[in-house]
């Protein structure tokens, strides 16, 4: 009887791990990729504005404070270039473009209303 259950658990796991295959598959969903934390991000926005120009991005993820996992540490870079905080030049280097003066003027403007 026991061994009809233990192969019941097996059959009905093995279903569950190709269901979950399945559906990683169709949502192209990483699971191995991380959510960084608010910490991480300000960490590495910090970072790169002390080595603003300098450093490519794996001397960069070398150069942080903390170790970070270089999945997230990509979600974290595709992020604060997506808000233009930060760019890479012809050679890779990562520079830190954010200018909170300019983009104070730039709100203050009538012509632009947020």
């Amino acid at each position: 009887m026991e061994l009809v259950k233990k192969y019941d658990l097996e059959k009905e796991s093995l279903i569950y791990q190709l269901i979950y295959k399945d559906i990683m598959a169709k949502n192209k969903i990483n699971p191995f990729l991380r959510s960084p934390t608010l910490d991480t991000v300000l960490m590495v926005e910090r970072t790169i504005e002390k080595y603003s120009g300098e450093f490519n991005r794996t001397k960069l993820w070398k150069s942080l404070p903390k170790k970070v996992m270089w999945q997230t540490y990509l979600v974290i870079l595709d992020y604060l270039e997506s808000i233009n905080k930060i760019a890479f030049d012809k050679e890779g280097k990562i520079a830190y473009i954010w200018n909170p003066e300019l983009a104070k003027k730039l709100r203050s403007r009538k012509e632009i209303k947020l």
